[in-house]
């Protein structure tokens, strides 16, 4: 069991679905703006999501091609995959894809692996959605034998190796399970921004169910080795709470209607025409003012835990121009008074549009 504990200095990333309400390639330039701005703003790590035929769960397949991109346009900041479903994947190729970006990006790629994806999405692969687990262990086994070097079957060996990227793997889990075998393999571990909720005990907070999680990962991690915990967490923050409450009316509802379709995936149901405040409690989101977040997010004792704070405005999904200003707000009001500061930078924020207030939701 590791003896050492989560440092008080947090490490800030940004997040994104890449779910911007505009045409594919729209979204992927919106996003990469998005990132620079964070990268100017001190930010240490950006992560996109992978998903696969749902633009309306996330609106990119192919996390390593757009980070190439990303890494030519930002300098600094560390580039993460939260996630690769690696149960879809075959193994050799996301090492060799990896080794590349990570050469390609200057050392800056963090993977974060998962199971996830709807049964369809496994059925258009050709996996059995009950079989998700133990693909995603034997892939995992492949992806390390293939950055170590060692001799795959038929006795050939990937090029480049990238044995240095087992000492950047970050798993995702809504298990104490999860966070166990995380642990135990000493790599990182990713934290949700929601999960559900067991049906014998609904009202449990998200801390509720993700402490039991960093407990098991701390008391399986490798004595020495530096935990490394991810909490990711919906975070959107605008100079009046009203213009937050406006954006959360449409992005939230919208979400609700989603999820109370029979194939909804695991998050949380919630009647569509409950009260605001109901939804924004149901989905664990985190708006409003700096000091009104600051406050709530100063009650998440998972998010305390943990070594890196990661925040996106899903699925409030708020227009670019309101995503540049929560950027700004979050690193000028909010993080460091959660333990971050800002390392020492020489590109000047891009400066984003003032009246906030001004926009409308679609």
């Amino acid at each position: 069991m590791s003896n050492l504990t989560p440092p008080t200095k947090k490490r800030l990333g940004y997040f994104s679905r890449l779910l911007d309400d505009v045409p594919a390639g729209e979204r992927y330039r919106l996003v990469t703006e998005q990132i620079v701005h964070a990268e100017a703003l001190g930010f240490d790590s950006a992560w996109v999501a992978q998903h696969h035929f749902h633009e309306n769960e996330g609106g990119l397949p192919s996390p390593l091609v757009f980070l190439a991109h990303v890494a030519q346009r930002a300098q600094r900041i560390r580039l993460g995959t939260g996630v690769v479903t690696l149960t879809m994947e075959n193994a050799i190729r996301v090492a060799e894809d990896t080794a590349v970006l990570d050469l390609l990006s200057g050392g800056r790629l963090e993977i974060g692996l998962g199971t996830g994806g709807t049964a369809e999405s496994f059925e258009a692969f050709g996996v059995a959605s009950q079989d998700r687990g133990a693909v995603y262990g034997r892939n995992l086994e492949v992806l390390r034998a293939a950055w170590r070097g060692d001799a795959l079957q038929g006795g050939v060996r990937v090029y480049p190796t990238a044995a240095h990227l087992l000492q950047r793997v970050w798993q995702a889990t809504f298990s104490v399970e999860g966070g166990q075998r995380a642990g135990a393999a000493g790599e990182g571990l990713m934290l949700s921004r929601t999960q559900p909720r067991p049906a014998a005990t609904p009202d449990l907070s998200l801390s509720d169910i993700q402490n039991p999680i960093i407990d098991a990962y701390l008391a399986a991690l490798p004595a020495g080795q530096a935990p490394r915990i991810l909490g990711s967490r919906t975070l959107f923050v605008a100079d009046r709470r009203e213009d937050a409450l406006r954006w959360a009316e449409t992005g939230l509802r919208r979400l609700a209607v989603r999820h109370a379709k029979p194939v909804a995936g695991p998050f949380p149901r919630v009647d569509p025409a409950a009260p605001l405040e109901a939804l924004i409690k149901a989905y664990d989101v985190h708006l409003g003012t700096p000091d009104e977040v600051i406050a709530s997010l100063q009650a998440d004792t998972a998010l305390a835990r943990t070594t890196d704070l990661v925040f996106q405005v899903h699925s409030i999904d708020p227009p670019h121009a309101a995503i540049l200003r929560s950027l700004e707000l979050t690193a000028r009001h909010v993080a460091p008074v959660l333990g971050w500061s800002a390392p020492g930078t020489t590109t000047a924020p891009v400066a984003a549009p003032a009246a906030i207030s001004e926009l409308q939701p679609a």
